[in-house]
């Protein structure tokens, strides 16, 4: 056995440019520019490293918050970055057969996935990973919350050695956190960590999810909800533009709205803010079925507010 600790970055155009408007052959929750990996064998010894630039097809121009945060450079992914079937294909040469993925989050795998998907391949050779962050969360961490790799290697008095951001520095650091694991237990504890984790936008999607994207690197809410509104939401079976309907606010910083495609109906959009440790916005954005339970709450929210509108209208208009 064998684990393979994950970690890629990727591009994503921001909310409104010309490339966000881009209808690719498959969503995707961000373009890959950069992926590194770290070999841990069963007995917590690290074997080897590996780590490639990606150059990116359909996202060229890096977003200019994607490249302050890794120090990426378009100029480093057009004179060294190797078209993505390369870089895969090298990257699982390296693997060199069965293993099991272990990543810092959610995304990395989805992100994998979605990027095969889009250049013509099949993720099914990905058959086993685990978010670790659940694995130190029931042996260290405590609580359900997401932590950062950062605040995990502090808790863990591990100094960091190697790049923040960067692919391979961030996969070796996971790797020092994983040493410091009961992988065995971790793996054998994982579907209770994940009910226990799930709140609608972290883990396994919730049920009527069919799709789901993050957003970094906004200043504040105000321009967070205003890339939001601009952003159009696209229909999951043709992709025809979808325009949002006013967004609905519930507790936690979360909100939602309805779009509607003409052939195929409509959809719920759910977001989440949530504050980044930098002082930055990042959004999580799920479209859900319009049938889903999700969607039905969303019509009670809507019923009900539209019921105290017209209350309001009706006493003003009786006062006058």
């Amino acid at each position: 056995m064998q684990y393979i600790v994950l970690d890629m970055e990727w591009n994503q155009p921001w909310p409104g440019s010309h490339a966000a408007k881009k209808v690719l052959p498959v969503e995707i929750h961000g373009e890959i520019i950069q992926i590194g990996a770290v070999r841990m064998l069963e007995d917590g010894s690290i074997a080897d490293e590996f780590q490639v630039l990606v150059r990116p097809k359909y996202y060229k121009k890096l977003n200019s918050r994607v490249a302050k945060l890794t120090g990426i450079k378009d100029s480093q992914l057009k004179e060294s970055g190797l078209p993505f079937p390369d870089a895969l294909q090298r990257f699982r040469d390296w693997i060199g057969g069965d293993c099991t993925f272990l990543t810092w989050g959610f995304d990395d795998i989805t992100v994998l996935e979605d990027n095969i998907l889009l250049h013509d391949g099949e993720p099914d050779w990905i058959t086993s990973w685990y978010n670790v962050q659940m694995f130190f969360n029931e042996q260290i961490g405590g609580g359900t919350a997401q932590k950062a790799l950062a605040t995990a290697m502090g808790m863990l008095n591990i100094e960091p050695t190697r790049q923040a951001h960067d692919a391979l520095g961030d996969a070796y650091h996971t790797a020092l956190v994983c040493k410091r694991l009961d992988l065995r237990r971790g793996v054998a504890e994982y579907h209770r960590s994940l009910r226990a984790h799930e709140d609608g936008f972290h883990g396994n999607p919730p049920e009527g999810c069919i799709s789901k994207s993050v957003f970094h690197g906004f200043e504040d809410k105000a321009e967070a909800m205003s890339a939001m509104n601009d952003l159009k939401s696209h229909c999951p079976q043709c992709g025809q533009p979808m325009s949002n309907g006013a967004w609905i606010n519930q507790e936690g910083r979360r909100y939602m709205t309805m779009a509607s495609c003409p052939e195929h109906g409509r959809y719920l959009i759910r977001m989440r803010l949530h504050k980044e440790k930098d002082g930055t916005t990042r959004i999580s954005r799920l479209i859900y079925e319009g049938a889903s339970d999700a969607a039905k709450r969303y019509d009670e929210l809507s019923k009900t507010k539209k019921s105290r509108y017209r209350s309001r209208w009706g006493k003003n208009e009786s006062e006058q």
